[in-house]
């Protein structure tokens, strides 16, 4: 079971309903019924087109490719959903690692730990290192 600190794995996830993209042959390194159904988990869990793609072994481009392909409409739509709540997941699992914490073990010389738990400072940190975003004044403002 995936805790705060594991994200969930594709297996964990079902993909959104579909119908296969309708293809021409069948090659054993191709967009398969099953390949597409796993893009489809992989997209619902880590919100990246890159990421699913690489994870069931293709490539962004061909993904985009099968998505642009005559009779792809229900595949173009459930991916759409899996990108969303993909990235709903994603956001809130570095949320949820930025606001109540990690666990580090740090191991020093001699063989010594340290045992600590805070917020994950990489999460909490580049937003921080980001120049700030500029806004329009309202007309409440009187800056």
């Amino acid at each position: 079971m995936p805790t705060h600190d594991t994200p969930p794995r594709p297996a964990d996830i079902a993909a959104p309903e579909f119908t296969p993209v309708p293809l021409a042959r069948t090659r054993h390194d191709g967009w398969s019924i099953p390949r597409q159904t796993a893009f489809l988990r992989a997209l619902c869990v880590t919100g990246s087109v890159s990421t699913a793609a690489r994870m069931v072994g293709m490539s962004r481009k061909a993904a985009y490719a099968l998505r642009g392909r005559e009779g792809a409409q229900s595949f173009a739509a459930a991916w759409d959903r899996a990108l969303g709540e993909g990235q709903a997941r994603a956001f809130d699992w570095l949320m949820e690692r930025a606001l109540n914490g990690v666990t580090t073990i740090t191991l020093r010389t001699g063989g010594a730990v340290e045992v600590g738990h805070g917020p994950d400072r990489r999460l909490v940190g580049n937003p921080l290192r980001q120049p700030a975003p500029q806004r329009k004044p309202t007309q409440g403002d009187q800056r």
